[in-house]
């Protein structure tokens, strides 16, 4: 009875155990998305950003790994057959690749802030092709890597920048607009200013035809009646010598006799 006990529990614990296996294996895991820029266009020569991002769920630790891959878009590169490894960052540190990269790409992201993007400077004409950025956050493992088409071409080759057209264009209407509203404004005080003229000149041209008091005719008027006098006018008094005794030697004596009386209305 004792084996066929012990059987029995060794194939229900076989059992659980391959159950268990099952579940897990095929337990959905966490998928992480990785962002970079389609296309970027360089100059020969200069410093070129390539940008990649990532969304994870899982918070970013020491075990999170950063593979950036190259593909040359050249046949007769050496690159061209397969993406080859050309920076590896885990553990912040960083690796570089072969030769043709190692002094030429530098991390420029921070990880923490699930930017993983790096920096070829300068850039060469072999540089044409597909960089392919790939990132690991476990247990975020599971995602499709990014891609970025990288041209380099030179300075006459270069796309004109609208960037500044645009900026320009705004700048005047902004301008403009400005302008305009300044003459409104000067025009609109000219013309108050005009009417307030308008008004004062026709207030002074009512007050010129208004009759005016006749103060000099009446001041005048009452100085002659101050002057004039209550009685009849006195005419001048004449003087005559009359002589009373008809002899030479008597005593003459003046007295005053009215001759003529003028009367002066």
């Amino acid at each position: 009875m004792e084996p066929k006990w012990s059987n029995t529990v060794c194939k229900r614990v076989l059992l659980t155990g391959f159950t268990l296996c099952v579940v897990f294996v095929t337990l959905p895991t966490s998928a992480i998305d990785i962002h970079a820029d389609p296309e970027m266009i360089v100059q020969n020569g200069t410093t070129g950003v390539l940008r990649c991002t990532f969304k994870s769920s899982e918070v970013v630790s020491s075990a999170t790994s950063v593979t950036w891959s190259f593909q040359s878009s050249q046949p007769d590169s050496q690159f061209s057959k397969a993406p080859y490894v050309i920076y590896y960052f885990s553990n912040g540190k960083g690796f570089p690749g072969p030769a043709e990269f190692k002094d030429r790409v530098q991390f420029v992201g921070d990880i923490n802030k699930r930017d993983v993007s790096i920096q070829l400077s300068p850039t060469q004409f072999s540089d044409n092709g597909t960089f392919f950025c790939d990132v690991k956050n476990p247990p975020d493992i599971q995602g499709t890597h990014a891609r970025t088409e990288l041209r380099v071409v030179l300075k006459e080759s270069l796309p004109p920048n609208n960037t500044a057209l645009i900026i320009g264009i705004v700048c005047g209407a902004l301008l403009l607009l400005v302008a305009i509203a300044v003459a409104a404004c000067i025009a609109m005080r000219v013309l108050h200013n005009r009417h307030d003229y308008e008004g004062c000149t026709s207030l002074e041209s009512v007050s010129s035809h208004a009759p005016q008091p006749r103060k000099k005719v009446e001041s005048s008027l009452e100085g002659s009646r101050c002057t004039s006098p209550s009685g009849p006018l006195q005419g001048p008094v004449i003087y005559a010598q009359l002589d009373h005794s008809g002899s030479k030697n008597s005593f003459h004596k003046m007295e005053p006799v009215v001759y003529a009386d003028i009367r002066k209305n």
